[in-house]
């Protein structure tokens, strides 16, 4: 079997849809959404489900952000967890997320299970894609997003 469209359409489509489905709710607000229990609480959990995605041999989707160092921290960065912001059929656009150690600095991982990954960032940086290019997909804990660097480490790395 192949990866793609088969009898019942994309998988990978459909995630998708689901995810921004409950990133919406939690945007709005929405206390009656069927998604709620996977960004709730939503004070506390943001409105981002960060994720991976696989290609059809098996990788991990890579990404780069801020290629030529021209904004935040002039650090040009490669990452392979996403954010949807918006879903034309399957075609989606996805915000790349910033992976960041215990100290905030910008880090290049190469999987999830990385020692060095503390936390992800929200980037404005963004790019087009093709969800039946790919065969799986997996949801990772919003408590990544904008997780709080701890005070003491932050003191140490700058001072």
């Amino acid at each position: 079997m192949s990866c793609g469209k088969g009898r019942y359409g994309s998988c990978v489509c459909d995630a998708v849809q689901q995810i921004l489905d409950a990133q919406e709710a939690v945007e709005d607000r929405c206390p009656t959404s069927c998604f709620e229990n996977l960004l709730s609480p939503a004070n506390t959990l943001g409105d981002t489900v960060p994720f991976v995605l696989t290609g059809k041999k098996g990788e991990l989707f890579k990404a780069f952000g801020n290629v030529g160092g021209f904004s935040d921290d002039n650090l040009c960065f490669e990452t392979i967890f996403f954010r949807v912001e918006k879903l034309r059929g399957c075609c989606a656009t996805l915000s790349l997320l910033r992976a960041y150690d215990s100290t905030g600095d910008t880090i290049n991982v190469c999987s999830p299970c990385d020692r060095d990954l503390y936390g992800l960032e929200r980037t404005n940086f963004c790019m087009e894609v093709d969800l039946d290019c790919f065969c799986a997909i997996q949801c990772l804990t919003p408590q990544l997003v904008d997780r709080a660097l701890d005070v003491q480490q932050r003191r140490k790395h700058h001072h």
